[in-house]
């Protein structure tokens, strides 16, 4: 990070770190597709009969769900890696100092 704010103020940098939140999505389908599917094979092998839409609504469920969870936590990383958490930090601390003053 910078003096003048946070790295991805810096057009390059965002440029990089987009694109490698967009990758990490990318590859993140791969388990989220994994999950659904091991999901409708517990379903088919525990759970009895299983309607279309039972099992679309599972695959749905389970997919969308393990790819919010990858979002979040990748947004989490770039803000960290980003410096974002920093600036917030130090205004925090900053707006601390002027309340006790």
């Amino acid at each position: 990070m910078d003096e003048n704010g946070s790295s991805l103020d810096d057009p390059d940098y965002a440029r990089f770190a987009w694109a490698r939140y967009r990758r990490v999505m990318k590859w993140m389908l791969v388990p989220a597709i994994g999950a659904a599917l091991a999901a409708l094979a517990w379903m088919h092998v525990y759970g009895g009969g299983l309607t279309i839409p039972v099992a679309l609504a599972t695959a749905l469920g389970v997919g969308l769900t393990v790819l919010m969870a990858a979002a979040l936590m990748g947004l989490i990383f770039l803000s960290s890696g980003s410096g974002h958490d920093d600036d917030v930090d130090a205004q925090g601390q900053e707006s601390l100092k002027q309340s006790k003053n």
